[in-house]
């Protein structure tokens, strides 16, 4: 008996050194509601160096306004801003950017990504020139830097492939330089990609990336390859590359079936991916209903060479700060 007992505590200290660990908060559900227009959505999370807390700046589409014809509560809309100081796990609103680009009588924010580089933060921020009630018109995508990630001064409009560009995704590559994939909506909502050596200045390409239909590309780093997610209206389609050039398609999405938890039940859409020891997180929202919109996160998990996610397991959060 004594043996048994012995082994059975040998057997429990080897399961727990090698059991995936929960250390961390247990991650609200929904993670964040927008109490402005219930309309968060394509979300970005960055470490505020400053303020020593994490940063989430999202869509914010005035979804609960009444009488708004069309789409037009999809226009309209500025960058929101929550903040979390528990490690991702719980969000509060904090404000909206201050982004000092109006040069049109009506304006719209979508979907910003964020970097930071020799201590500023960069903003890449699509930019529709008006409040409109049908989809079609003119977007680009303009560049701002801040030192706070809450005041942004205009830089450029970017010269990209066409009149028609959404949804920046900034990443470094090996040479020290940088690529920015983003949807080329005139050439069947594809992805085309551009290149800087400094942030600045953006040389296009000029070519298609990847041919998928879908928008809202979102580049990491993690085991061992470069991935990518984008926002494929059925779920998130998952790539994979070795170069950030040559991608391969994962066979099957994630997110794609709802969730069961509250206000998961919907296709995942939009995502922002946090690569924090090791683990990486997708930051992502969810349609209520035809307008209303919730922010959610789970974690990502590799399976062989395939990335999973199960939405339904509880996530533990504690994003450590960025060494910036």
């Amino acid at each position: 008996m004594k043996h048994v007992c012995i082994l059975f505590l040998w057997m429990l200290l080897i399961q727990s050194a090698f059991a995936r660990p929960t250390d961390g908060k247990l991650a609200a559900k929904p993670l964040f509601i927008d109490p402005v227009y219930d309309g968060a959505a394509d979300p970005v999370v960055i470490w505020n160096k400053a303020e020593q807390r994490w940063f989430m700046l999202y869509t914010n589409r005035r979804a609960n306004v009444p009488g708004l014809d069309g789409v037009s509560w999809v226009h309209g809309t500025r960058i929101g801003i929550a903040e979390s100081t528990d490690g991702g796990a719980t969000w509060q609103y904090r404000d909206t950017c201050d982004i000092r680009y109006r040069p049109d009588a009506g304006y719209t924010h979508w979907a910003p990504d964020v970097v930071y580089h020799n201590g500023l933060y960069h903003m890449y921020l699509s930019y529709v020139p008006g409040i409109f009630k049908e989809w079609g018109h003119p977007r680009s995508i303009i560049h701002l830097t801040s030192s706070d990630l809450i005041h942004w001064d205009y830089q450029s409009t970017l010269p990209l492939a066409s009149d028609r560009v959404i949804d920046a995704s900034v990443f470094p590559l090996p040479d020290g330089t940088w690529r920015m994939y983003y949807n080329n909506e005139r050439s069947g909502k594809s992805m085309f990609y551009a290149d800087s050596p400094d942030l600045y200045h953006w040389t296009d390409a000029g070519k298609q990336i990847i041919r998928d239909r879908g928008e809202g590309a979102k580049v990491f780093r993690w085991k061992g390859k470069y991935r990518m997610l984008i926002d494929a209206w059925d779920g998130l389609g998952v790539f994979s590359s070795s170069d950030l050039t040559d991608w391969k398609r994962q066979e099957r999405n994630i997110l794609k079936e709802p969730g069961t938890g509250t206000d998961d039940d919907a296709k995942g859409q939009h995502c922002d991916v946090v690569v924090n020891n090791d683990r990486a997180y997708v930051f992502y929202f969810v349609h209520r209903n035809q307008r209303i919109t919730r922010l959610q996160v789970a974690e990502l998990e590799l399976v062989g060479d395939e990335i999973t996610c199960d939405r339904n397991k509880p996530v533990y959060i504690h994003l450590e700060p960025e060494n910036l």
